[in-house]
């Protein structure tokens, strides 16, 4: 009989910390029903055996308090490279506390650290443990609040396409909850006029308008060549999703509010998206967007990693069914702030760097202390 190989564990998980950090936009931002004036980041670090892994989600502060009370204990004493136990033991940890929202987002944050400290230990990128499937990985340039003047969105889109070699953006419509229709058709006009017509427009709604309003807003701007409507109803309401995917030209996206598999599979089953977009900081990490991947997969439809571009690269890398990531200007310049070695697109695209282990980010220590709020 063949002696049974000793599976490697790596050193334990020793400790688990969490940091808040806020970052004040330029000026205040909106899409069709938020606004926001800061950026809030919440940093994880895993150590074990003198390596620290880090790990981040876009959430709000109380996803540092469900790290220090619920997350670090079922993590610590772990070995180290075991990336699914601990997973299961994060995801078992927060039952009575609920598993969508904030505790999912908290989960996301470790889950990233912990991959991130396999690959330090490895000496490996994270890409090279998922085994990439490509190198290059197609992005599109986001942003285009309603509550940029026309001049400014222009200055934006010319810099993705011009300067950045984007051959797709997105803006936001949907102004006021869909009360300023008008206006909306507007600015994807001057979104038209601005790329040309060599490149592709998406347009998000972020659930303002209702179900037969975002069917004639979209026969409305047939003519501009929109080939993305995301989220044109709220993506709670699956079958107005269903019903207005069967009726407009654009592909229909959502998912990005998804937290767990079973919402997923919900989605996808109910015929409510052309593509699933999926954000690896909300859906409790790597480890469950890889699972969102598969059950597209199975649908027979793409994914879409929704913003936190630096994150999803090295999981887009390693899935067939990509079709991009959302390069989202906020959080490109968050990452820039707070880190070292994040990825700069080239003619569309994001590679993640092979020579940098983990998920090739270092946080800038010192620059990034007048920024922490806890």
């Amino acid at each position: 009989m063949r002696a049974e190989r000793e599976r490697p564990t790596g050193p334990p998980v020793e400790r688990v910390t969490a940091s808040v950090y806020r970052i004040p936009l330029e000026e205040p931002e909106a899409d069709g029903t938020f606004r926001w004036d800061a950026t809030t980041v919440v940093t994880v670090e895993v150590t074990a055996g003198g390596t620290a892994g880090i790990g981040y989600t876009f959430g709000p502060s109380a996803c540092a308090a469900v790290i220090g009370d619920l997350l670090s204990d079922a993590v610590a004493g772990r070995p180290a490279l075991d990336t699914p136990g601990a997973w299961r033991a994060m995801v078992d940890a927060v039952r009575n506390a609920g598993r969508p929202g904030i505790a999912s987002m908290a989960i996301a944050a470790v889950d990233i650290a912990l991959w991130d400290l396999k690959g330090r230990l490895l000496g490996r990128s994270v890409s090279d443990l998922l085994g990439a499937v490509r190198h290059e990985v197609p992005v599109y340039g986001s942003g285009g609040f309603v509550s940029m003047t026309d001049e400014a969105l222009v200055r934006q889109l010319r810099n993705w396409v011009e300067v950045q070699g984007f051959s797709s953006v997105k803006i936001k419509i949907g102004e006021g909850w869909g009360s300023c229709e008008q206006r909306d058709l507007e600015r994807i006009e001057i979104a038209r006029r601005t790329i040309g017509e060599g490149t592709s427009l998406f347009v998000d709604a972020n659930g303002g308008y209702t179900r037969k309003q975002a069917i004639r807003m979209a026969r409305s701007f047939r003519d501009l060549g929109v080939a993305w409507f995301e989220e044109p109803v709220s993506s709670d309401d699956l079958d107005g999703l269903r019903k207005v995917a069967e009726a407009v030209e654009p592909d229909v996206a959502a998912g990005e509010y998804g937290y767990d598999l079973v919402y997923f599979e919900r989605m996808c089953a109910a015929g409510a998206v052309d593509c699933l977009q999926a954000d690896i900081t909300r859906c409790a990490g790597i480890t469950e967007w890889l699972r969102a991947a598969g059950v597209a997969a199975a649908q027979g439809l793409q994914i879409s990693g929704h913003t936190a571009q630096s994150l999803h690269v090295h999981a887009a890398a390693a899935v067939p069914n990509l079709r991009h990531l959302e390069y989202f200007a906020d959080h490109a310049r968050a990452e820039r702030l707070l880190f070292d070695g994040v990825p700069e697109p080239r003619e569309g695209t994001l590679s993640p760097d092979p020579s940098r282990p983990g998920i090739g980010l270092d946080l800038k220590r010192s620059a990034s202390q007048d920024l922490r709020v806890a």
